[in-house]
């Protein structure tokens, strides 16, 4: 029996997606539930399991645009397994051809001597994929590459689907003076969906919103105090770490509370308050920037928030966040500071109104009690629609932020640290 294996609906309006790599080859024997492609929608990248157990023949090539419904490829789920076959084969698996039982082993061993062994030391340039991950370094190589002032663009990468490994990186050199025989040359990858439909909103939220930022800054020094005595206890506790986010989301929900035109968004001619605080968190995942959803995060403690900030970003990391865990939200925090970033500009996420970023922390001169002291101190950015929110209500918005994370212990935990810790 031939089986049509049509793409499934990731989710509301969603038409279409667009094949970001498949993880088997054609020909080769499926079993029921193994991940056969992974699939770019414009909101996520999801995994495409197959359906029965069979002999798979692909229908649609790395990159196409396949609408929701469409055949993707066919499974003969009449044909018989291959001897020695195991679920997740070499192809699909890059498993070690070392290990399994004998007759793995000799179908290994006789696919290398005809010349097929996936793991053959000298591949043919035919067999390279480009994809969107072609050239694309992994964490440690691009932090070598930045102390050598290389681009990762300028390196040929030996990675899986031409991703440039920390060897690769290693081996790299840069060039000294003016060109002299050095490669030149340059690569072109087709931006994946979702990274396609980032680019979109962002350009829409510029056009279409009249965007403008308010700064200010913050003493991190009573969050600094309360994390070193607590964090320990807090951990064992609760396991979770005590970050920062919880303390900023905290802060946050406080100031839409009392400024609820941040926590609104137009629609036509009529402006949607919202009662709740569902607030999204900027990520940076594999596939580009995802943005997962606490929701309720008011009836959350900061246990609760920590907790599902841990298992959004984790979920984020290895691509199993889901199209309905990204889809709604009433502000937004963006945590550049991650990254080292000390201030920015931070775009707003519609078609909500506001958004918060964060920064690095960086221990600087301040004012105290008229004396100078040195404190930790980040900078804070909010931007806001000024259709709706006005320029009182993001200063004020701002201020609330900063009043709440410069004294957590009275406006954020109701002066009681270990019950609020739950401790």
């Amino acid at each position: 029996m031939i089986l049509e294996m049509k793409v499934p609906s990731p989710g509301e309006s969603i038409t279409e997606v667009e094949i970001a790599e498949w993880l088997v080859k054609d020909g080769d024997y499926v079993e029921k539930d193994q991940a056969i492609a992974e699939v770019d929608s414009d909101k996520a990248t999801l995994e495409l399991p197959a359906e029965e157990s069979g002999v798979i023949t692909l229908k649609a090539e790395v990159g196409d645009a396949v609408g929701v419904g469409e055949v993707v490829c066919l499974i003969d789920t009449s044909a018989d397994k291959p001897e020695g076959a195991s679920k997740g084969a070499d192809t699909a698996s890059g498993g070690d051809e070392g290990s399994g039982s004998d007759a793995e082993k000799d179908l290994a061993k006789q696919q290398k001597e005809a010349g097929t062994d996936k793991d053959a030391k000298a591949p043919q340039p035919a067999d390279t994929k480009e994809t969107y991950a072609s050239g694309v370094a992994s964490p440690a190589a691009r932090k070598i590459l930045e102390e050598k002032g290389l681009a990762a663009s300028s390196v040929k990468g030996t990675g899986r689907d031409g991703r440039v490994t920390k060897e690769d990186a290693e081996q790299a050199v840069p060039s000294m003076g003016s060109p002299s025989g050095g490669s030149r040359g340059e690569s072109r990858t087709k931006l994946s969906m979702l990274r396609r439909k980032v680019a979109e909103r962002l350009v829409s939220a510029k056009n279409e919103t009249a965007m403008l930022t308010t700064f200010n800054e913050v003493d991190m020094s009573a969050i600094f105090e309360l994390r070193n005595e607590y964090k320990e206890q807090f951990k064992e506790k609760h396991g979770v770490g005590l970050g920062f986010m919880s303390f900023f989301t905290k802060a946050v929900i406080r100031a839409l509370q009392m400024y609820p035109a941040v926590n609104s968004m137009i629609d036509g001619k009529e402006m949607i308050t919202y009662d709740f605080c569902d607030i999204s968190i900027a990520v940076s995942g594999p596939k580009g920037l995802m943005v997962p959803i606490i929701r309720n995060a008011e009836n959350l403690s900061f246990r609760g928030i920590e907790a599902e900030v841990k298992r959004l970003a984790i979920r984020a990391r290895d691509g199993q966040i889901t199209v309905d865990e990204m889809t709604g939200g009433t502000f937004t925090i963006s945590n550049g500071g991650v990254f080292g970033s000390m201030l920015s500009t931070p775009i707003i996420n519609p078609p909500q109104s506001g958004i918060l970023g964060m920064h690095n922390i960086v221990e600087r001169p301040i004012v105290r009690d008229g004396a100078i002291a040195i404190a930790p101190i980040m900078y804070v950015a909010l931007s806001y629609d000024h259709r709706i929110i006005d320029g009182k209500e993001s200063v004020g918005f701002l201020v609330a932020i900063k009043e709440a994370l410069e004294d957590p212990t009275e406006l954020l935990m109701d002066g009681n640290v270990k019950k609020a810790l739950e401790l």
